[in-house]
């Protein structure tokens, strides 16, 4: 019909002769001429021409043709049939057989069945050229859009993010708002999804974002370990879409779109004071979605989720995954790693090795070659927490020492014993920095007498002596011992008021 019709332009508009539009279109010259001819016996000219569609056209120059679609065949539902491929195993041979089956006489061939079916898939909107198993598939993404949440205290404006996740066969589509796109949020959306759906796909189909892909690769990315363990937990896979093709997860890019225009737009005039009154308000529109009639295929996301989707479905685990933060920590050389401002023991063989640390709410983990080798109850606060099996024998011992047995200890001694180990323990700024002169000094009792060492202790803390060494050496020179009553308080001796020697005031009249 083409062809006929650029003929006829070629001749009645472009002025062509015959052997031009022959040598022009490559046709048998024969051809040309019988056409031309037509029109000139039919009276028509090029704006008469085109004013007729196909249809009509062929009619005039070929009247005995039957242009009528026939109706000795039934045509197949094809929307259900598009359906019925969505559920695992089914094959189109198995649906013509059935089709065959119903309409025994009035049937298309095999053949001719997969080439009317693949003509109306050409017709149907891009996203249906994918071909998604039932249960097998769910995207996820955020939208562009993000809707602005005021804080009540100060009035502060923070803009919420909108989390969309949509099944592959169904196109049942879940949203929520977080506050971030941030790990935490990430995972904890993901395990409503699973509970609002109420089962676990076999894939997951996120997009490249540092939430779900450390590393972006077209064909070996990186997964994010928290949210690999996620997935290890439910017993689903993750399958990152490519790095710049957005095809690959085009149902999160139409649900992201149904849920700007359908649910965001709606409430672009209202005003959210908390993260629960916009979910309250997101999940109410949500419903709505669901059981919206499909344009081009017969039924609602909510219908194609029961009967495809939900069967489908893995179960759920008996317990919803606990969001647990992931990280490689080396050890110390004080056999301690630092997580979140706070310092947690490991054995202190392990000194030098790098450990995998799993941080939950209330505890922290340690693996070291996928074993866990220590547990830690979770703190939000600066500090150290140790365990002392983790100590070695040496720091063990040095490790049962606190300022009271110290002090105690000294005061047994005696009390300028006490005097200088008080003082040294308020001198430093942490009290273990003193730990160890205070144990070089009483330990100097098993060497000297008490008495001797508390004397030591006294001519010190009178001359502000704050050295292990002075001490030392005032037993070594037996300072001690040379003024024993250096420091008792003595009266004054009275001069006598009587002598020879000492004048009066009569001397001097």
């Amino acid at each position: 019909m083409r062809q006929l019709r650029t003929i006829l332009r070629l001749r009645l508009q472009a002025k062509l002769s015959l052997r031009q539009i022959k040598t022009s279109l490559r046709l048998s010259l024969g051809a040309v001429q019988k056409i031309c001819s037509k029109a000139e016996t039919l009276e028509l000219d090029w704006p008469a021409i085109e004013q007729l569609d196909d249809q009509q056209l062929a009619s005039r120059f070929y009247p005995g043709a039957d242009t009528r679609v026939s109706s000795a065949f039934q045509l197949p539902d094809w929307s259900e049939v598009y359906r019925e491929l969505k559920r695992k195993g089914m094959t189109k041979l198995l649906l013509w057989e059935e089709y065959t089956q119903q309409y025994p006489n009035r049937c298309y061939s095999y053949p001719q069945y997969c080439m009317l079916y693949q003509q109306w898939q050409k017709k149907q909107k891009r996203s249906m050229r994918q071909h998604h198993k039932a249960g097998e598939k769910l995207f996820v993404d955020y939208a562009g859009q993000t809707v602005p949440v005021v804080q009540q205290d100060t009035g502060e404006i923070q803009f919420a993010q909108i989390f969309v996740a949509v099944l592959g066969a169904s196109n049942y589509t879940y949203a929520e708002a977080t506050w971030s796109q941030r790990l935490p949020d990430w995972i904890g959306s993901h395990v409503r999804t699973f509970e609002f759906i109420k089962g676990v796909p076999v894939l997951l189909i996120p997009d490249n974002l540092k939430s779900s892909t450390t590393r972006a690769c077209r064909y070996d990315p990186d997964i994010n370990m928290s949210y690999q363990q996620m997935a290890a937990h439910y017993g689903t896979a993750i399958v990152p879409a490519r790095p710049r093709k957005p095809q690959d997860k085009a149902k999160a890019e139409v649900g992201v779109q149904i849920i700007e225009r359908w649910i965001l737009a709606r409430l672009r005039h209202h005003t959210f004071f908390s993260l629960t009154e916009l979910n309250e308000h997101i999940h109410g529109l949500l419903e709505e979605v669901n059981n919206k009639p499909f344009k081009q295929l017969k039924g609602t996301r909510q219908q194609w989720f029961e009967s495809l989707d939900k069967p489908a479905l893995l179960p759920l685990p008996k317990q919803a995954f606990e969001f647990t933060e992931i990280k490689t920590v080396k050890v110390n050389v004080d056999y301690h790693i630092q997580f979140d401002g706070h310092l947690y023991s490991v054995p202190h063989h392990l000194v030098g090795e790098k450990l995998e640390l799993h941080a939950k709410a209330f505890l922290i983990e340690m693996y070291f070659h996928n074993r866990c080798i220590c547990q830690h109850a979770r703190q939000y606060h600066s500090g150290t927490t140790t365990v002392p099996a983790h100590m070695p024998e040496r720091h063990k011992k040095h490790h049962q020492w606190t300022p009271g047995r110290l002090m105690n200890w000294a005061k047994d001694i005696g009390d300028e014993v006490l005097i200088w180990v008080k003082s040294r323990l308020q001198q430093k700024q942490h009290e273990e920095q003193a730990y160890r002169i205070c144990l070089g000094l009483l330990n100097l009792s098993r060497q000297y007498p008490n008495e001797r060492l508390n004397k030591a202790c006294q001519i010190a803390n009178h001359k502000n002596l704050d050295r292990l060494k002075h001490i030392k050496s005032i037993l070594l020179s037996n300072q001690d011992k040379l003024q024993p009553d250096l420091f008792e308080q003595k009266e004054p001796s009275s001069l006598p008021q009587s002598h020879e020697n000492i004048r009066g005031p009569k001397s001097y009249h």
